[in-house]
């Protein structure tokens, strides 16, 4: 079995920082880029108590790229520790073998350990661009879930009836469609619930999907007479496309896209995201963001990039990616380092662009059917069987190629 080792919080044997029991941080904790607090009450009591609260977050390491929608929770949690709480950073070593079905028709794909411990090490580095993890215990849920016994599972199940567990909504549509759901999957709120018990915290957050499993939390900490604590959830932002921000979908803006190239992707976003963007993904002030609002879609969206960009790469990387946007779009020129092939090595114009662009041919067909497909000149090429020309060629909203002689 893989060990896995726990790192402790560097402020144990430190001074702890002061707790701030700021009205208007507080406030703005408990409203900005948040979806729901539960109970509200007991959140505003205990963070106006002046005390160190347990915070803590828990991921469950499926997947190595992270994205903008990924960054809105740990933000949040480092806002937690920026007024002085101690917050713990929980990796699901146990509970990503489970699977959990979250927002799908089917049950997840369990995890190796190997996998998790893996996909960890990628999601940290990229984590890392958001919250110092030198300010958080990171804890693995394998230390307290892989020793419990049979009858510590039956005692914890005893405190849920089936009527609860089909409360999920994936659960009730999966019934509804006559879609098998695995007893496993009820046991996945009941391992994430146990680590709430394990830590005894005094709030747990995490995305708007995560709620049901964070109740259950919230209630077992409550019957095995535990401090209790607070839900609180973030927005699930939209992508590029308007719907949810999603590797499956190709609309994501990813923490590690390159300045020109996540830039490009913030200036496609719908008009009606600016907002929620503003407000969930950077530090601005409300006063900032009101006025930024007041602009044209298309200014407040190049103020929106520009802030992102220099947020997770610099300032000057930000002027740079404006600027090339900038000649690139608004001018209407192509830029000379562009994915490029061989005249001779395609047959016709389709299979240039499924080599520059990476698609089947059928995807390829339908830029030529929507008019996407723009030589030099600005001219459309509609003819996917059309011989390769050689010159540069723009390739729907923000792609280009290039075919050499």
């Amino acid at each position: 079995m893989v060990q896995w080792q726990c790192m402790g919080f560097l402020g144990f044997g430190a001074p702890a920082q002061a707790v701030s029991t700021d009205d208007t941080r507080i406030h703005e904790l408990l409203t900005r880029g948040v979806t729901n607090v539960i109970p509200r009450d007991l959140a505003q009591k205990k963070l106006s108590s002046g005390e160190r609260l347990r915070i803590y977050f828990g991921i469950d390491p499926t997947g190595a790229k992270l994205h903008l929608g990924h960054s809105v929770p740990l933000r949040k949690l480092r806002q937690f520790a920026d007024l002085g709480h101690h917050v713990i950073f929980l990796v699901g070593s146990f509970t990503a073998m489970i699977g959990d079905p979250t927002g799908r028709d089917a049950a997840r794909t369990s995890l190796s350990e190997e996998q998790v411990r893996a996909n960890f090490q990628d999601y940290k580095r990229q984590a890392e661009r958001v919250l110092d993890f030198s300010k958080a215990e990171i804890r693995y849920n394998n230390e307290w879930l892989a020793p419990l016994s049979f009858s510590k599972i039956v005692e914890l199940a005893s405190s849920f009836t089936v009527q609860q567990m089909l409360q999920r909504d994936m659960f009730q549509r999966r019934m509804e469609e006559g879609k098998p759901i695995s007893l496993h999957e009820f046991l996945y709120p009941l391992m994430v619930g146990y680590d709430s018990v394990v830590l005894d915290v005094d709030c747990e957050l995490g995305g708007s999907d995560q709620e049901f499993n964070m109740l259950a939390g919230r209630h077992l900490q409550q019957v095995s007479g535990k401090r209790e604590k607070f839900v609180l959830t973030t927005p699930l932002i939209e992508g590029t496309d308007g719907r949810k921000m999603s590797k499956s979908y190709d609309n994501c803006v990813y923490l590690e896209d390159d300045p020109s190239d996540m830039y490009g992707k913030l200036m496609s976003i719908k008009d009606e995201l600016i907002g929620t963007y503003l407000e969930v993904l950077t530090d601005l002030g409300s006063d900032e963001i009101e006025s930024i609002g007041a602009m044209h879609p298309k200014e407040a969206k190049m103020r929106l990039a520009r802030e992102i960009v220099a947020m997770y790469h610099s300032k000057e990387a930000a002027t740079a990616a404006e600027e090339a946007f900038t000649s690139t779009f608004s001018e209407g020129t192509i830029p000379d380092d562009i994915p490029s092939v061989g005249r001779s090595e395609v047959k016709n114009m389709r299979e240039f662009i499924v080599k520059v662009v990476g698609i089947s041919g059928t995807a390829a067909t339908r830029y030529f059917e929507q008019g996407a497909i723009e030589n030099e000149a600005g001219e459309k090429i509609t003819d996917p069987t059309a011989p390769p020309i050689v010159g540069k060629y723009r390739i729907g909203k923000r792609q280009f190629g290039k075919i050499l002689p």
